[in-house]
């Protein structure tokens, strides 16, 4: 029998947050047939289908966390955990798994991970492709400042090294372009695109999600908004008998086999984020504030107009020209924190969030379920995409986006979504989508089928095949000749 190829995935950082990695793993065993090691740190499950693929092999590493000493000196810290980062890499790539015919691994981050690629791809006689993300400098320099010596030597690191890899994916043409011209690399565009589980979901999907979500959206601790007080209805002896009878969540009824979504549920808006300074999450509250001013204004309610009375005619079955919009936040980061408490203090009447982290099989599941996704991501290079948009398009669901360089290459304005640079402009357009739900919402429908069109469009596992399947055949090939 001939010996089958094997492949090292290498990740400096949280697997389960790495889905683009986890994707090359499940492409690489199942339509390369290949042997897959991933290298990576540990925190969140990745999906399922990767735990389960017998081909798949999860090796995880110790995270390095040197808080303590960087109260002392920042500088010091960030060299001692590098060069611990880096002896840990090391131990594993060369020690711990099979020889590997290639290594793929993922930048950012640069230090000291493309360092120690390369010298384990030396050592064992292995390749090494490196999959760009993004640029490591520039992400350093939304901390420090791009004139910042650390940047610099960064910057000359990941560039350094990054000439040494026998191969290159990116994820935009922009970026592309860029390490041509100003790296000397060549590079092959590999496209986010979504996986087959990501998809619209069905009735009974979204049922069965918002059942077992429906404690933390309507029963959240020491929260009171337009969601938690209205979300079941009238308590009259019938509404109460007809309840046992059913299945009745926010959102939706099931009575029997039949389920039914509820024609005064609020608009639910999706936005997942990494609660990082290149991803402004104010500018979401802020049109929030606006969205819920702008409605009491066009309904012609003042501030006499008591938020308890509203709340109890939606509980009542009321429908208004404005729904109520539930957002739920999804993701880990630093500043999630922050934001909560930030979020406590609005005092809205008709828009409510929900922060919470999500199982990888319930993200698609959220995402095929919502009525529209935001992304506030940026890009610290001005070069990649936000691939959160992507798995929105997979399951049909249209995306307003913060407007930057590249963007265009993956929203289409008018077709698929729409772009914003302001909190204004993204409240005038959660009030020109929303304007009649659910029923007469002709942009936000027009804008669904682009959606699901952009998604029939291309697949991971085409894209896949395509573009980073015959580099990786090529890289192969070669050593085993």
């Amino acid at each position: 029998m001939e010996k089958r190829g094997r492949v090292a995935v290498v990740v400096l950082g949280d697997i389960g947050r790495s889905p683009r990695m986890q994707y090359h793993a499940l492409s690489l065993a199942q339509q390369a047939h290949l042997e897959v090691d991933i290298v990576a740190n540990g925190g969140s499950d990745p999906h399922m289908a990767v735990k389960e693929n017998q081909s798949i092999h999860l090796h995880i590493m110790t995270s390095v966390n040197l808080q303590g000493l960087s109260k002392i000196s920042s500088a010091l810290a960030l060299l001692l955990k590098a060069a611990v980062q880096f002896i840990i890499l090391v131990w594993f790539l060369c020690l711990k798994i099979p020889r590997p015919d290639v290594f793929v691994v993922q930048n950012p981050p640069s230090v000291p991970t493309l360092a120690a690629v390369k010298l384990s791809s030396w050592l064992r006689r292995s390749t090494f492709i490196i999959d760009w993300h993004n640029f490591g400098y520039t992400l350093l320099g939304l901390s420090h400042g791009r004139g910042h010596i650390i940047v610099k030597i960064y910057h000359w690191f990941e560039k350094y090294f990054g000439r040494m890899a026998d191969g290159s994916l990116c994820v935009t043409k922009a970026m592309q372009h860029e390490l041509a011209q100003n790296w000397g690399i060549k590079a092959t565009v590999l496209y986010d695109e979504p996986p087959e589980f990501f998809h619209p979901a069905s009735l009974e999907e979204k049922h069965e999600l918002f059942s077992r979500l429906e404690n933390n959206i309507c029963h959240p601790n020491g929260i009171r908004d337009c969601v938690t007080t209205a979300q079941r209805g009238p308590e009259s002896g019938a509404a109460i008998h007809w309840l046992d009878q059913s299945s009745n969540t926010l959102f939706s009824t099931q009575i029997g086999h039949e389920i039914f979504l509820k024609a005064n549920r609020p608009a639910l808006v999706v936005s997942s984020t990494s609660w990082t300074p290149d991803e402004d999450f104010g500018i979401l509250l802020e049109a929030a504030v606006m969205y819920d001013r702008r409605v009491a204004a066009a309904l012609n309610e003042d501030d006499s107009v008591e938020e308890e009375k509203i709340w109890t005619d939606i509980s009542n079955g009321k429908q208004y020209l404005y729904p109520r919009l539930l957002f739920i936040i999804t993701g880990k980061g630093p500043e999630r924190r922050k934001y909560e408490e930030q979020i406590k203090k609005l005092n809205l009447r008709r828009v409510a969030f929900r922060t919470m982290w999500l199982l990888a099989e319930d993200y698609p599941l959220l995402l095929g379920s919502a009525d529209l996704g935001v992304s506030l991501h940026t890009s610290s290079s001005g070069l990649d995409l936000p691939m959160k948009v992507v798995d929105m398009f997979g399951c049909g669901l249209p995306v307003c986006a913060v407007s930057f360089s590249c963007i265009t290459e993956l929203v289409e304005v008018e077709k698929n979504g729409l772009l914003f640079s302001t909190s204004s402009e993204l409240a005038d357009e959660f009030m020109m989508l929303f304007k009649g739900f659910p029923e007469r919402c002709d942009t936000l429908n027009s804008l669904r089928d682009g959606a699901l069109a952009t998604a029939s469009s291309a697949r991971w596992s085409t894209e896949w095949e395509t573009h980073a399947l015959p580099l990786i055949s090529e890289l192969i090939s070669g050593k085993q000749r």
